[in-house]
């Protein structure tokens, strides 16, 4: 029986600030916190901000899984909660990209999970540098509640297994579940964001992925046919102005760095086709996601990188957006 199968009969230990309300007086500043990815997800029954995080972006953390950071204003964070505690013994390096959505009235965290084993062919490309091919898949968790204690849905991931897949998030459209997720670079080079429809109780998936498009296609991509080109952090957002579909996204721009960019769904549906709009934050930072404070602003969430005595942070940052129904546009710093 495998780490992951044990985890889906046992339930997660090591969740015993379960349900726990956030006390005054929170230590911690956003720009204390380094973590790479967050995701905040505003819990109206409790008042109360939680962003999601790998554990081993902190230091000193001691376990392998996902932890959630809780705050009342979005400036000042409790330390975190384990919410996610994956066997020592299940072979895992990385966790990557935690989400946690709530659809049908359960909790479901997103997880990009990356193993020791290694996918058995040849790297598309013939360079010594080429990163290795680990196995590496978005699996999908399940809680009664934000706080967990969330355990697999399944027994493995819900993107393909021979794919290099990461950074699923979950989105419905029109009432159907989706996961739209990224086919990583290093199998692929030209990387691209691909979605699958899932089952209502999210469980399985039905039929094969769909290409959406290329990372190949951003504003000021690189064309070189040998050089890697990424696709991550993808988000969906639908306008309550216009009703339209907008699609953001990270990759690296020549010149500019780690960018988010603004794709818009010309269907309005998740078909597409999809249209690259423009390259939205161009400041070395990304992996966004957008979300309404209680008083109803608009945000987004990034993560920079950083250099701090000599190492390379991810620190998280927000930012005000304006969504005008025709175009989304990133404002000043919250």
């Amino acid at each position: 029986m495998t780490g992951l199968s044990r985890l889906l009969l046992a339930g997660v230990s090591g969740s015993a600030c379960l349900g726990q309300a956030v006390p005054e007086g929170a230590p911690l500043r956003t720009a204390d916190i380094r973590i790479r990815d967050p995701y905040i997800h505003a819990d109206a029954s409790r008042g109360t901000y939680l962003m999601y995080a790998q554990a081993a972006n902190r230091e000193g953390s001691g376990f392998t899984g996902v932890e959630a950071y809780a705050s009342r204003d979005l400036r000042h964070w409790q330390v975190p909660q384990r919410v996610l505690v994956l066997p020592d013994d299940a072979g895992i390096t990385s966790v990557w990209a935690p989400e946690m959505h709530v659809y049908n009235g359960r909790c479901y965290l997103l997880v990009t999970l990356t193993y020791r084993r290694t996918l058995p062919q040849i790297k598309p490309v013939d360079k010594a540098d080429w990163p290795a091919m680990h196995v590496r898949g978005t699996h999908i968790f399940v809680a009664d509640q934000p706080l967990g204690p969330f355990v697999p849905l399944r027994s493995g991931s819900h993107t393909p297994a021979d794919w290099m897949a990461l950074d699923g998030t979950l989105f419905s459209d029109q009432g159907t579940p989706y996961m739209v997720f990224c086919h990583e670079w290093v199998q692929m080079v030209d990387g691209t964001m691909d979605c699958v429809r899932l089952t209502e109780d999210l469980t399985g998936t039905v039929g094969a992925p769909s290409l959406m498009f290329r990372a190949s296609s951003a504003p000021g991509a690189s064309q070189a046919p040998a050089s890697g080109k990424v696709t991550d952090g993808c988000f969906l957002y639908r306008s309550p102005r216009s009703g339209r579909l907008f699609l953001i996204w990270s990759t690296f721009v020549p010149g500019k760095g780690y960018s988010v960019v603004l794709a818009r769904s010309d269907s309005g549906t998740m078909a597409g086709p999809w249209t690259q709009e423009r390259l939205i934050y161009a400041q070395n930072g990304g992996h966004g996601m957008l979300f309404r404070t209680f008083e109803g602003k608009l945000l987004m969430s990034v993560h920079s990188h950083a250099k701090v005595d000599g190492r390379t942070v991810r620190i998280p940052h927000l930012f005000e957006v304006d969504d005008s129904g025709d175009k989304i546009v990133v404002g000043k710093a919250y």
